[in-house]
């Protein structure tokens, strides 16, 4: 009896084991089948498919990759640049991924540093530029010293510079078009914790905490998709929003100072040494109390002059209000309803007040149910 019944025993693991190979089996068939029917919708449904093919095939093809974004940097350029790089050495463990800037942003300085790239670094190298709309706004000139360049952008006003030129302006930030580009070719593109949160950085930054007209479906599931990986979003958000008191001084002088064009357009002028006078306040902190003045109702259009030694910066943003013509005008471009721009002296100030005022009442000239 005790042989037969270790002959069942033997029987019935050899049934157990390839029964769960024909299962792995049957699995790794369905996984794959699901994977071809995916790229074949990829291909068919997604208009940027061949280009972003083109770019991974471009990635493959070299050993060093050295990133570069715009200057002046907000959470965008530093969090596409930085989310990239980790994304490629994750990917491809034996590839040189350098990212090289020639400046930075304190607020942001929780994300990774870049690297100190030497020129002889870029021969045969290839130079992606992230979040760049124009290559006069490119940090690090060096990024001319490359074999190749790859543009990735989503600024409507974006200029061709690169071999292949890769720009989405329905977009709401740069980092979208890397999660997207990431999720397209996932069995070669691998995300992981860092690169999932510095792109969550670029994310949320440009997109306003997902209050812009830009934060989309496509959007809010770019941003899902990172959060699978381990994203501390309480930690990036106190990082990010959580302010010394002296901030809180800034935005009551944004309060009290802010003036309103004839037909609503609301305004701060911010001198060249105010920053000196109130406690170290930073450049890119005055610039962003722009978002200070988004919720006066009937101002559509909001407006911030932070002065500089040889010239002034202008962020102008808007509702509804297609703003990107004014800011051209001005030496300026960007997005749809958030443009930078820059104006030299008080005269160029008032010729885009008036300009942007004169845009304002034309618009609620035509739209009176919207404010």
């Amino acid at each position: 009896m005790s042989k037969i019944k270790e002959g069942f025993n033997k029987l019935k693991n050899i049934v157990k084991n390839k029964t769960n190979e024909a299962i792995d089996n049957v699995q790794k068939g369905a996984n794959t089948i699901s994977n071809v029917v995916r790229d074949v919708n990829n291909y068919v449904n997604d208009e940027y498919y061949d280009i972003k093919k083109a770019i991974l095939d471009k990635i493959k093809e070299y050993d060093t990759i050295i990133i570069h974004r715009h200057i002046r940097p907000d959470g965008d350029a530093i969090g596409t640049s930085q989310g990239l790089k980790e994304l490629l050495k994750n990917s491809f463990p034996n590839k040189n991924i350098y990212v090289a800037s020639s400046d930075k942003s304190e607020y942001l300085s929780f994300l990774p540093e870049d690297d100190k790239v030497e020129q002889e670094t870029y021969n045969n190298a290839l130079v992606i530029v992230v979040d760049t709309g124009d290559a006069d706004r490119i940090s690090n000139k060096n990024f001319k010293l490359g074999k190749e360049i790859i543009k990735i952008d989503h600024h409507d006003t974006s200029a061709d510079f690169g071999v292949i030129n890769y720009c989405d302006p329905t977009s709401a930030s740069c980092a979208n078009i890397i999660v997207n580009f990431a999720n397209t070719f996932r069995n070669d593109l691998k995300l992981n914790t860092l690169s999932a949160t510095c792109l969550f950085v670029g994310i949320v930054t440009d997109s306003g905490r997902f209050r812009y007209a830009s934060a989309d479906s496509r959007c809010f599931k770019d941003a899902s998709t990172l959060l699978e990986y381990g994203v501390d979003t309480q930690k990036i958000y106190t990082t990010l929003y959580v302010e010394e008191e002296n901030k809180f001084n800034l935005k009551k002088y944004v309060y009290a100072k802010y003036k309103l064009t004839k037909n609503g357009v609301a305004y701060i002028y911010f001198k060249d040494n105010y920053g000196k006078k109130h406690n170290g306040i930073s450049k890119e902190d005055i610039s962003s109390a722009i978002n200070l003045l988004d919720c006066i109702k009937g101002s559509m259009i909001w407006i911030l002059f932070n002065e500089g030694k040889e010239a002034t910066r202008v962020r102008l943003r808007s509702r509804y209000i297609n703003i990107t013509e004014l800011a051209s005008k001005y030496n300026g471009g960007g997005h749809e309803n958030a443009c930078g721009a820059t104006v030299y002296n008080k005269r160029q100030v008032k010729e885009l007040l008036n300009d942007a005022d004169m845009l304002l009442a034309k618009f609620k000239e035509d739209n009176k149910d919207l404010y």
